[in-house]
């Protein structure tokens, strides 16, 4: 009979401790060792808990106990993901520092309820904060916690069970004929002319665009190969490949895209020849910035303000003009 209690005490064993009302220690044994966890609840919570709690180690699923706070576990996750690009880390931590630590920072991950979560979605949207932005901090702490899981954390996502609130999808605008032969005139004799040329005939991302080389443009065939992408970070500038394997591909350039690219090499030559730099090479930038002698670094493009006022061209606009045009079949003008 000593055996047999022995045995089950050494695995399975549980009690509950009221210390105040709505306030429980959870006791229970896995492989010989003793746990305990404070709950906040009813009596009949309590009791389902620790259920689960045993049942977890009978499965083979025990998680042991664990004070780290939300705001400790994910600083730490940011801090030391090596999967995270640059960029992706630096809105990470931004959007925890400002979104996730000041309302759920405190609490144990073990802790944290789906109902928190909840309130949490609530607060940042009384705070004035677009379903947009409060999308992204919940897939932050989601993706935090689905870490948790695979290192043994917690055993369940609680972000998981609430849905981020619903973003309407806003409509780009899409520059038609007449916008486009405006730009283009307004544009005519600019730095930026080019670019935006670029970006009409080809759909390339702004941060494509200012990746581009020579060494990946066939000025002959009118064929340029997207290869990389440059982003601003908080340490500087910094290429990067593709995201996926589609991000790197061949386009073939419209005549008068072609055209605009080949002018455009042949101004550049002349100044690099001006300023005694030599011809543009492979790994010269096709659109550098023009203060810059060695031509090192590219140049970030949001809008463009010509003459009287600010002309709105957004080149992700003009990206998705010339997506648009090659869906119905209808040629960039």
């Amino acid at each position: 009979m000593s055996g047999h209690i022995t045995g089950r005490r050494d695995h399975g064993d549980g009690g509950i401790d009221e210390r105040s009302p709505g306030h429980y220690r959870l006791r229970w044994r896995v492989g010989g060792k003793r746990f305990t966890k404070s709950f906040h609840g009813s009596i009949s919570e309590a009791r389902k808990e620790l259920r689960r709690l045993i049942k977890s180690a009978d499965d083979g699923q025990h998680v042991a106990p664990d004070k780290a706070t939300v705001e400790s576990y994910v600083g730490d996750w940011l801090a030391s993901d090596t999967g995270l690009s640059p960029k992706t880390r630096e809105r990470y931590q931004q959007l925890a520092r400002l979104q996730i630590y000041p309302h759920l920072g405190k609490i144990a991950v073990q802790s944290l309820r789906p109902d928190q979560v909840e309130s949490w979605h609530k607060a940042l949207l009384d705070s004035g904060l677009s379903p947009r932005t409060v999308g992204h901090a919940h897939r932050v702490l989601q993706t935090g916690f689905e870490r948790a899981i695979k290192y043994g954390a917690v055993a369940r996502n609680v972000v998981h069970v609430v849905k981020p609130p619903r973003v309407d999808q806003a409509e780009i605008e899409i520059l038609n004929p007449e916008q486009i032969a405006e730009v283009r005139a307004k544009l005519a004799g600019h730095w930026l002319a080019p670019v935006v040329e670029m970006a009409l005939g080809t759909g390339m991302r702004r941060g494509e665009l200012c990746a581009l080389m020579w060494g990946a443009v066939d000025l002959a065939k009118g064929v340029v190969q997207v290869r990389a992408s440059l982003e601003e970070t908080a340490a500087g500038l910094r290429v990067k490949e593709p995201k996926t394997r589609n991000g790197r591909r061949a386009i073939a350039l419209a005549m008068i895209t072609a055209e605009a690219l080949r002018d455009h090499h042949r101004q550049q030559l002349a100044l690099r020849l001006k300023l005694g730099v030599g011809r543009p090479g492979a790994n010269d930038y096709v659109f550098p910035q023009p203060s810059n002698p060695d031509f090192a670094r590219g140049r970030r493009i949001s809008y463009l303000g010509i003459g009287r006022g600010w002309l709105l061209a957004n080149v992700e606009g003009c990206r998705e003009c010339r997506s648009t045009r090659s869906v119905t079949r209808t040629p960039v003008p």
